[in-house]
C-alpha cells in the first residue's frame, strides 16, 4: 500500500540512530520502551546507556538492590516503571532463566508490561505481526485518515490498532512499527508540523480539510491536585541530617526525603517553626530555624503540582541514626531533593 511504502521509505532515510534500535535482542528493547514511556528521547537515552553499562544483562539487574535501581533511575520519574522493571528482571531471570516470553500474548502478563510495550517487544525482537499504538500513531493515522474517535475513550486504542494493523505490512512489523513511532516524533508533531515538507502532503486528509491542529481528539482533562511539603533539613553538632523512607503507595515510593510537614497550603515561618517545636526532634534542642527559599519550589507532576520550602533546622547535640553529607549522598531521592542536596 501506498501510505506504508511512503512511511518506511521516510524513515529509512530520516530515522535517528538510537541505540536499541541496533539489536533484536529483547532485553535492551524491554528496557528503552519502559524508560521511554513518559519521557523523550533525549531525556532517556543517557539513561539507557547508564542501566545497560551498570546492568549488562537482565540478570545483572535482577542481582542489583532496588536502592541501586532507583538511585540510577534518579530524575526519570514515573518511580513506579523503576520498581517493575526491577520485579519483572528478577521474574525473567529466576523463573524464565533469563529468557524473555517470545510472544505478545505472553509478554503482556510481565509486571509493568502493558499492551504498546508488548506489542513493541513482540515485534522489534520476535518479528510478531503486532501493531504499536501509543500517541504518535494516534496522531499520524487520526490526522492521515482524518479520524475523529476521541483517543481518551477506552475503545479508540482497538479502533486505531486494527487499522494499523490493516496497513501494516505482514512480513515487516518491526520496521512498521518503527517507523510510524519515528514519522510521529519527527515529523507529525503534536504543535504545528512542518506539512510542506511531509511526504503526504499530497493525500493526508487533516491537510487537506485544514484540520491538522484539531486532530487527534482527546476529551478527557487530567485533574491536577495541588500539594505543600516543608522539608525539614537537619544539621546536628557534628553535621548529620536525617532523612526518611518514603515507604507509602504514592508518589516517590521507596525513594528518600527529608522529615517533612506537608500543609493544605503554602505556610509563613511562624507555622511550620510551631510544627517543629511541638512534633519534631523531642531529644535535641533547636538552636535556628531558617527558611532556605522564600518562594515555593514548584514541582509539577503528571497529577500533583508540589509547592516545596526547604527549612534549615540547627540541633543540640547529635541526632539519632544520623548520616554525613558523603553517605547521604549515596541515597536515591526524588530529583527536586538531589537537586537541592547538590546547589547546597
Amino acid at each position: 500500500m501506498k501510505f506504508s511504502n511512503l512511511l518506511i521509505k521516510w524513515y529509512l532515510q530520516n530515522k535517528r540512530d538510537l541505540p536499541w534500535r541496533s539489536t533484536t535482542n529483547p532485553y535492551p528493547i524491554w528496557l528503552s520502551e519502559i524508560m521511554l514511556q513518559q519521557t523523550r528521547v533525549a531525556q532517556g537515552t543517557p539513561y539507557f546507556l547508564a542501566f545497560t553499562t551498570a546492568f549488562p544483562t537482565v540478570f545483572d539487574l535482577a542481582a542489583a538492590s532496588e536502592e541501586e535501581v532507583l538511585k540510577l533511575w534518579q530524575g526519570l520519574g514515573y518511580y513506579s516503571r523503576a520498581r517493575n522493571l526491577h520485579k519483572t528482571a528478577q521474574y525473567v531471570a529466576s523463573e524464565l532463566s533469563g529468557v524473555f516470553p517470545p510472544t505478545y500474548n505472553e509478554l503482556l502478563k510481565l509486571k509493568g508490561v502493558g499492551e504498546y510495550t508488548a506489542a513493541a517487544i513482540a515485534s522489534f525482537s520476535y518479528n510478531e505481526v503486532v501493531p504499536v499504538v501509543d500517541g504518535n500513531v494516534f496522531r499520524v493515522l487520526s490526522r492521515y485518515f482524518d479520524v475523529e474517535t476521541d483517543i481518551a475513550l477506552a475503545s479508540a486504542k482497538k479502533e486505531f490498532a486494527a487499522l494499523a494493523f490493516e496497513l501494516m505490512p505482514k512480513d515487516n512489523p518491526a520496521t512498521f512499527n518503527q517507523a510510524i513511532m519515528e514519522f510521529g516524533a519527527l515529523q507529525c508533531v503534536p504543535k504545528s508540523p512542518n506539512c510542506s515538507i511531509c511526504v503526504f502532503n499530497d493525500s493526508c486528509a487533516a491537510l487537506q480539510k485544514n484540520k491538522v491542529d484539531q486532530l487527534p481528539v482527546k476529551s478527557k482533562k487530567v485533574k491536577v491536585r495541588n500539594r505543600y511539603f516543608n522539608y525539614l533539613v537537619v544539621e546536628d553538632e557534628n553535621e548529620n541530617t536525617v532523612i526518611q523512607k518514603r515507604t507509602s503507595k504514592g508518589i516517590w515510593q521507596n525513594l528518600y526525603e527529608f522529615p517533612v510537614i506537608e500543609t493544605d497550603k503554602v505556610e509563613d515561618y511562624e507555622y511550620v517553626y510551631g510544627q517543629v517545636q511541638q512534633n519534631f526532634f523531642k531529644d535535641n534542642d533547636v538552636v535556628s530555624f531558617i527558611g532556605y527559599n522564600e518562594e515555593s519550589i514548584i514541582h509539577k507532576l503528571s497529577h500533583q503540582h508540589l509547592y516545596i520550602k526547604f527549612w534549615k533546622v540547627s540541633l543540640k547535640g547529635t541526632v539519632e541514626n544520623g548520616i554525613n553529607n558523603e553517605v547521604l549522598k549515596t541515597f536515591p531521592f526524588p530529583i527536586v531533593i538531589h537537586n537541592f542536596i547538590e546547589k547546597e
